[in-house]
């Protein structure tokens, strides 16, 4: 029986579908995969239903899972920074323009938020054949895109075909799905059956099906145009009536720095058990704040619905929600990853100038200077002071979340100076008279650590790291700038020292970085390499990455492939081209008037959005 067990525990994780790739997190997201409600239970959890469809006038709908609610009102959350940059999530590199995508374009299957399992969304059906290699998806009748055209096979085998697998806008999802060098074949069966054709069984492949689908007879012009022009293509200047889209909520409105306005899509595909189709609020909105205390003060002056508690905030919002008008959730760690990169570009750009200093270069690339930063870094002083105790220190590539967490490595280690110190005398550093920290060459070690402004935690580890390391005589240069600025020196220039960033996380599946692992990733953000870069300077240990990724991917039994990604996790942690910090819990306040909330683990708050509704109180 317990070999049984396992082994139903193995198939249920191994057949689940999630966010495809890892994106660039400002900070401010509410992380939807994490941890165990340890809050009040929620109200009428039993009462969430299994997934069913029913037809009607030869449409097959998706019936709602909740109880029928009643239409009108709005929910208002909000996101930090100058908002989305796109409203093309086949373009997006931040996590708030890919939040925008999909509440516009549905995928063809989607994850259940309870059981974490495979379950069809714009498909009424799927299969996998006996050997593993051919996926047979059957989509709903008569779903409409806003405009009133059908949702076909078509659509999803131009958006794999002519834009993934073509290479337009973010690359991501198709590096991911490069199996020996070669992609799915992807083809129409019939007006409502698409068949995808792997070369080999390929673990993560059902939950790349999660990515959002686009109007052929939209994009089709668009990607003729070129991948130029694709990438400027639903830019945030667009006119929301000119966005076809297919999901609960269509764009109303945008504000630029201001907030970003949804309405009630009425041809919807869900219903309720009254047949009255979803969703039932009239607005979604999202307001763009500056930073989390403004966040803050807009919830408790009743202009925000729902907010992620930072963890020096929590007592205050535990004494107020006894005589407020919201509940506290408590879902578990974050399953996202917040550390410090150092860049070990050595190349030069089109001008022959190198992205990074050639002083530098050799500091970072020095494996004991790294590692002594490493050991320079109180976590547990971060973890204290910065999030009031509400998280754990975190040392693996995998959080802690992930069920395929090293768990030695978890443990990591206490900060220590006299072992950092003694690495750096190993490569010829030594401190002067006043106690500031020299190269071998005499250079003093003086380098820029850059985050994103606004978000407030980031910033204060950012002080506690420069106050660290000024303990080995090391000058921080610490820099705050606004988050695209950020991405564009990430992404564009390569001319930065080291970045405090996150990442959003998959704790069911790590091939989901492989955007950031592999060493021509979208997201190697420690070694970023363009396309035209050659491949000859790719170092020993990323090579051994490249493979552990493929092999990975290819390998089905759940114990076979922990113990492939516990090498990987070992690797990052000896080379620490990343050095992760700490993981925070996620908390979310949400006020009493939004119905139909049934928070998981793997969910979040607001999973099901199409079905929530309010009841009138303020």
């Amino acid at each position: 029986m317990k070999k049984f067990a396992k082994l139903i525990f193995i198939l249920i994780f191994i057949s689940i579908v999630l966010v495809s790739c890892f994106r660039i997190d400002k900070g401010e997201e509410k992380n939807t995969l994490s941890g165990t409600i340890v809050s009040e239970k929620v109200e009428n959890k039993t009462e969430y239903k299994p997934l069913s469809t029913l037809t009607i006038d030869g449409i097959d709908y998706k019936l709602s899972r909740s109880p029928a609610g009643r239409y009108g009102g709005q929910i208002v959350v909000s996101t930090i920074g100058e908002g989305p940059k796109t409203f093309n999530p086949w373009v997006s590199k931040d996590a708030t323009s890919s939040e925008i995508g999909e509440l516009l374009y549905e995928s063809v299957l989607s994850t259940d938020p309870v059981t974490g399992e495979v379950i069809p969304n714009l498909a009424k059906s799927y299969t996998v054949s006996p050997d593993k290699k051919t996926y047979t998806i059957t989509l709903r009748k008569g779903l409409k895109w806003t405009d009133g055209s059908e949702i076909t096979a078509d659509d999803v085998v131009f958006t794999w075909n002519d834009i993934i697998l073509a290479g337009y806008g973010n690359t991501s999802l198709r590096d991911s799905v490069l199996i020996d060098g070669e992609y799915p074949k992807v083809k129409k069966t019939d007006k409502y059956t698409v068949e995808f054709k792997l070369k080999k069984p390929f673990a993560p492949f059902l939950r790349f099906m999660g990515t959002n689908i686009a109007p052929a007879h939209i994009f089709a012009p668009v990607v003729k145009k070129g991948k130029r022009y694709f990438d400027s293509y639903l830019s945030t200047t667009i006119n929301p009536k000119d966005i076809v889209s297919s999901g609960a909520f269509m764009l109303e409105e945008y504000v630029p720095a201001q907030r970003v306005v949804f309405k009630r899509n009425p041809d919807y595909f869900v219903i309720d058990e009254n047949k009255n189709k979803l969703p039932y609020l009239d607005k979604y909105i999202i307001l763009i704040v500056g930073d989390l205390n403004n966040e803050m003060l807009k919830f408790e002056s009743g202009e925000l619905d729902v907010i992620s508690v930072r963890g020096k905030d929590i007592p205050r919002f535990k004494s107020k929600q006894k005589k407020s008008n919201f509940k506290l959730y408590n879902l578990g760690p974050n399953t996202g990853t917040m550390f410090i990169s150092f860049n070990l570009n050595t190349r030069k750009d089109k001008n022959g100038k190198y992205y990074v200093n050639p002083v530098k270069q050799k500091w970072f690339n020095d494996k004991n200077f790294r590692t002594a930063i490493d050991y320079a870094i109180d976590r547990n002083s971060m973890v204290y002071n910065v999030v009031n105790g509400a998280a754990q220190p975190l040392f693996t590539a995998e959080s802690l979340s992930s069920i395929f967490l090293n768990e030695k490595l978890a443990l990591g280690h206490e900060k220590d100076l006299e072992y950092a110190m003694e690495l750096l005398k190993k490569s010829g550093f030594y401190l002067d008279k006043a106690g500031y920290l020299h190269d071998k060459e005499g250079n003093p070690v003086e380098f820029d650590l850059y985050t994103n402004a606004g978000q407030s935690e980031r910033e204060a580890c950012g002080v506690m790291i420069k106050e660290d390391l000024k303990e080995l005589g090391i000058k921080v240069n610490f820099k705050p700038i606004e988050f695209n600025s950020l991405v564009s020196k990430m992404m564009s220039s390569y001319d930065w020292d080291m970045i405090l960033i996150g990442l959003t996380g998959n704790p069911l599946e790590p091939h989901s970085g492989k955007n950031v692992w592999y060493s021509k990733g979208h997201l190697h953000l420690f070694n970023m390499r363009s396309p035209s870069d050659p491949d000859n300077d790719i170092l020993p240990w990323e090579k051994e990455l490249d493979e552990i990724i493929e092999q990975g991917a290819l390998e089905l039994d759940y114990n076979k492939r922990k113990a492939i990604y516990d090498k990987y996790q070992q690797i990052i942690y000896d080379e620490r081209p990343i050095i992760y910090l700490y993981s925070p819990v996620t908390i979310t306040a949400v006020r009493n008037k939004i119905k139909n909330l049934y928070p998981t683990p793997l969910g979040g708050t607001l999973h099901n959005l199409s079905e929530l509704y309010v009841n009138g109180e303020k």
